[in-house]
Formats: C-alpha cells, sequence, structure tokens
C-alpha cells in the first residue's frame, strides 16, 4: 500500500503502518515525560500504544475473518494514529451480513475487556475510569481494560467509518434501498461531524481533526455506493476505449513519446503476434526516457505482469481491479484479442453521462437492468475491435 510500511502478515492478511503512526508515538512519549519528568514513564508510554494497536489489529481481524466466511477477501489491514483500517475487496451485498461483519469489530474488544475484567475480579479490583484516564494512572491492565471499553463505544458511532454507521447503513438497508441508506448514514455521520468539531473548539482540538475524518468517509462512502450503483449493470464493452493506439516490443521510446504528445492516451498496451505482451505506463516511460534515452526499446521497459478483464464482465468490478493495480489503464481482452481498454478517465466520464441522464430522468445509455446486461454479453460473442498501430 502506498504511503505504508508492511510490518507483518496475520491470517494470510499483510498487515501496515502508516508514517504517521510514529508522529503518535512521538507525541505520546512526550506527554508522559512531561507529566512525570523522566524518559521510563515516556518509555511506558509508548510500550502501552503499541499494545493499544495491537488490540486495534485484532479488532480489524475480527471483521475480516468474518467477512472471509462470506467469500470476501481483505486486502490488508493498515494502522493510522487514530485507529485502523482493514481493507474489504467488497462490502457484504446481504445487509445482514454486513451488519454481522460491522459488529465483529467490536465483539472482540467486548471478550477481551470481559477477560481482563474476569482476571482483575480475582486481584485487586476495577479501578474507576477517572483515575485510568490521567496520564501513566491505574496501572498497565487496567488501561488496556477502559481502551478496550472505549474502543466499543467510539466505534459503535453511527458514522462512517466508524462501525456503528456500517451497522446504521445495514439496519436502513433492511427496509430501504441501498444507495438510500448509505446516504441517510451518510447524512447522520456528517451531523455528529459538525458535534465533534463544535465540541473540538471548546474541548479538545483533537476532535477538530476527528470531525474533518468523519465528514470526508462519509462523502466518499456515499460517492462510491453511488458509483458501484451506476455501475453495477454496465458491462465493460459500453465503457471501453476502441480507438487507441499500440506498441511492439521492438519499438523505440520515441514512438510512444509521439503518441503522448498528439493526445491519443498515456498508457499503451505492447502486442506481439497478435497477443498482448505488456503494458507501458507514462511514469514507466518518463522514467525510461530519463535512464535509458529515447531509443530503447519498449519490450526493456514494458510491465509483463498486468490485470485484464473481459469485455462481459461488469465495470463495478473491473474498477475494484483498476483500484487494485498500479497501472490506470485495463486492456479489455477475449480469447487472446485485445478488443480495447478501460481508464479510470473514461469510467469517470460514464458515471457523469449516467448521473446527469438520472438527474434529468432520462433511459441510462449504457445499461440499466439485468436484462440490458445479458443482451450485451450475448453480443459479446461476436465483439471484435481492431487497435491501432
Amino acid at each position: 500500500m502506498g504511503w505504508s510500511w508492511r510490518i507483518g502478515r496475520i491470517a494470510g492478511i499483510d498487515v501496515y503502518v502508516h508514517p504517521t503512526f510514529l508522529l503518535l508515538l512521538v507525541w505520546v512519549a512526550l506527554a508522559h515525560f512531561l507529566a512525570h519528568g523522566n524518559w521510563a514513564e515516556a518509555l511506558y508510554g509508548v510500550v502501552f500504544i503499541l499494545a493499544l494497536f495491537g488490540i486495534v489489529v485484532l479488532h480489524e481481524l475480527g471483521h475480516a475473518l468474518t467477512a472471509r466466511q462470506y467469500g470476501i477477501r481483505t486486502r490488508d489491514i493498515t494502522l493510522l494514529p487514530i485507529g485502523g483500517v482493514a481493507r474489504l475487496e467488497r462490502i457484504p451485498e446481504v445487509p445482514s451480513q454486513e451488519l454481522v461483519v460491522a459488529l465483529a469489530g467490536p465483539a472482540v474488544n467486548v471478550v477481551i475487556a470481559t477477560l481482563i475484567y474476569l482476571g482483575l475480579a480475582l486481584g485487586r479490583g476495577l479501578a474507576p475510569m477517572s483515575e485510568v484516564l490521567r496520564v501513566g494512572g491505574g496501572g498497565f491492565i487496567q488501561q488496556l481494560f477502559w481502551v478496550n471499553v472505549s474502543l466499543v463505544v467510539f466505534n459503535l458511532v453511527p458514522a462512517f467509518p466508524m462501525d456503528g454507521g456500517r451497522v446504521l447503513r445495514a439496519l436502513l438497508a433492511m427496509q430501504l434501498d441501498y444507495v438510500k441508506a448509505t446516504q441517510i448514514a451518510a447524512s447522520i455521520g456528517q451531523a455528529i461531524a459538525l458535534v465533534f468539531g463544535l465540541l473540538g473548539l471548546f474541548f479538545n482540538p483533537f476532535l477538530i481533526f476527528i470531525a474533518l475524518f468523519v465528514w470526508l468517509a462519509g462523502t466518499q462512502e456515499a460517492g462510491l455506493v453511488q458509483m458501484r450503483s451506476a455501475l453495477g449493470s454496465v458491462p465493460v464493452m459500453r465503457a471501453m476505449i476502441t480507438d487507441f493506439r499500440a506498441l511492439r516490443p521492438d519499438d523505440p521510446l520515441e514512438r510512444a513519446v509521439g503518441y503522448v504528445v498528439a493526445g491519443f492516451q498515456q498508457d499503451f498496451p505492447v502486442v506481439e503476434d497478435g497477443r498482448l505482451v505488456g503494458i507501458l505506463t507514462r511514469n514507466d516511460l518518463a522514467a525510461a526516457l530519463g535512464r535509458y534515452g529515447p531509443e530503447s526499446r519498449v519490450g526493456d521497459v514494458m510491465q509483463r505482469e498486468f490485470a485484464i478483464t473481459d469485455p462481459r464482465e461488469i465495470l463495478q468490478t473491473a474498477f475494484a481491479r483498476l483500484q487494485d493495480g498500479h497501472c490506470r489503464t485495463l486492456p479489455v481482452v477475449k480469447d487472446g484479442r485485445l478488443l480495447g481498454l478501460l481508464t479510470a478517465d473514461n469510467l469517470a466520464e460514464v458515471l457523469i453521462i449516467q448521473e446527469a441522464l438520472r438527474e434529468g430522468h432520462r433511459p441510462a445509455l449504457f445499461g440499466g437492468n439485468r436484462r440490458t446486461h445479458e443482451a450485451w454479453v450475448r453480443a459479446g460473442d461476436d465483439a471484435g475491435s481492431t487497435p491501432g498501430a
């Protein structure tokens, strides 16, 4: 994942940490040092934060392993200063499944808190939260108990990206259209973000940061769901670019430069004997020009590992593949033949057109139901195109 460091792999899922996490460690160490005046307490604070984020990883694994039971893969888990994010390859389509997946994370914290509570009950008992809230107060295990309780409460706030936002959306989706349920849940979350922001002005500036994060997450979630809805019934062949330029492995890089300058495209499929053998991206082209010069061969710098899509695949699935890859272009291939290209830019254009037609209450140009999709799938058996060269 960009801008993050991979620190391990658990249950087949890569775990990353964002660089800003280091800022949190520095801030916690400084707060403990200023409160107690010695570096031993600063080290204690750092160790506690590391234990806290170990709990966060378990929380995210709760989501990931529960989603796995529904056949949903988790791409990775990333630790941020405000918590963790498990990137599922898709959100469960059945609201009851999304509800279970969303609750699985807080359920992990409930189990951990319960076990700690039972252990404390055999000893000196549980310290009050007011004591634990003091920097370094209450003892390590006591703090872990209240941290788990706080994580349950915080994550069940009904606002994206917290689990409570997804719980609310799942409950609404049991009665409403999924897009409408998302819009309502996002609006409620943004209202809560405004409350956080106002409280942050008077009590804790960190709440302002949380408010901004929640507001943006709600906007992003609503936009993604709207996009998936618009693309969910459209086959790739209805949106792919069919007027494009292809290169050969023995072409010089200057030929690709000429195409870029002429405004044809930014990424180029590389074809040899009628087969797609590589992709030359704009970034690879720029790097190779500086290192090897314009006379270098395309085959020496192209990417030989790349994702493709089928003309009959729906755009929603192809879009997810575009997001996962490092290339902004997805070749459309059928029976070994290159038929077209799918790019992030022409997907955006499809969305703009679909939204304009929807607002004008006009029929969709790219298909809008299962029958339309099936008709285009049948037509795709005879689809063909001749790429430019």
